[in-house]
C-alpha cells in the first residue's frame, strides 16, 4: 500500500514547530530523519534501505553520530528499523502524527501524548533533576549494576553504559547504578567488556555474567524502566 500524498509545507511545519521540539531532537537527529523522510515517504515510498556510512557522508556526520541519531530515531518511533544486513538498513519512517509521543486531535491539531509519564520517559533526561537521578538509583535496589555488590550512598554513582564521548545519552536506557570502583574501572571501555573483564578476574560467576549481559539487552530494549 502506497503512502497518500503528502502536504509537504504542512509535514515541514509540523517538523519544525512540534515534532523536533517535542522530542528534544539535536541537529544531527533532525538532519538524518529530514534525510530519511525525504526519500520514503515524501517520494512515495513506506520504507527505504540506507547504509549508516552513506548517510554519515552525504550528512556531514561522523559515522557514530549517524548511527546513534537512527538508533535514538528508533527508539522514539520516529522511524522503524526492520532489519539490519550486509546491505544496510531496511527502516520504515513514519509521519509526525504517528510517533507514539506525539498525536493528533480531532480538529487536527497536535497535542502531546507525552503528558502521560510512559510517553515522556523516552525523552527524559534523567541527569536533570536530583529526583530523576534517584530513580535510577532506586531501580538497581542499591546494587551495582556491573559487579552486583551492594552500594552505600556515598560510594555509587550514575554511569553512561555507552560513553557520553560515543553519543550516549542520560536516558533511563543508557545510565546505571554502580559503585565509583566500576565507574572508574569502566571508563570509555564498552560494558560487555567490562563485564567480562569482572568476570576474569573472579568478581562474577559465570551465571552473573550471563544475567548481566542480559540485562544490558534488556536495558537497551527499555525493559528496565526505572521505579
Amino acid at each position: 500500500m502506497k503512502p497518500k500524498k503528502l502536504n509537504v509545507k504542512l509535514l515541514w511545519m509540523q517538523f519544525e514547530d512540534v515534532l523536533a521540539p517535542r522530542l528534544g531532537l539535536s541537529v544531527k537527529e533532525r538532519a538524518v530523519y529530514c534525510y530519511l523522510l525525504r526519500h520514503s515517504l515524501v517520494v512515495g515510498k513506506l520504507r527505504l534501505q540506507f547504509a549508516v556510512t552513506a548517510l554519515a557522508r552525504t550528512l556531514g556526520l561522523s559515522i557514530g553520530a549517524a548511527r546513534q541519531a537512527v538508533r535514538r530515531l528508533d527508539e522514539l518511533g520516529a522511524l522503524r528499523v526492520l532489519d539490519r544486513s550486509k546491505n544496510g538498513h531496511l527502516a520504515e519512517m513514519r509521519m509526525p502524527e504517528k510517533i507514539r509521543a506525539v498525536g493528533l486531535r480531532k480538529n487536527g491539531a497536535f497535542h502531546v501524548a507525552g503528558e502521560t509519564p510512559a510517553a515522556t520517559l523516552e525523552t527524559t533526561d534523567f541527569l536533570k533533576s536530583w529526583t530523576l537521578r534517584k530513580a535510577i538509583h532506586d531501580r538497581e535496589r542499591g546494587a551495582c549494576f556491573y559487579c552486583l555488590r551492594r552500594t552505600p550512598g556515598n560510594v555509587k554513582c550514575l554511569d553512561h553504559v555507552v560513553p557520553r564521548v560515543r553519543f550516549g545519552r542520560n536516558s533511563y536506557r543508557n545510565l546505571v547504578s554502580c559503585c565509583i570502583e566500576c565507574n572508574t574501572r569502566k571508563n570509555d571501555r564498552p560494558a560487555r567488556d567490562f563485564l567480562r573483564t569482572l568476570y576474569r578476574q573472579g568478581r562474577l560467576t559465570p551465571a552473573e555474567l550471563d544475567g548481566r549481559l542480559r540485562a544490558l539487552k534488556d536495558l537497551a530494549a527499555g525493559k528496565l524502566r526505572p521505579v
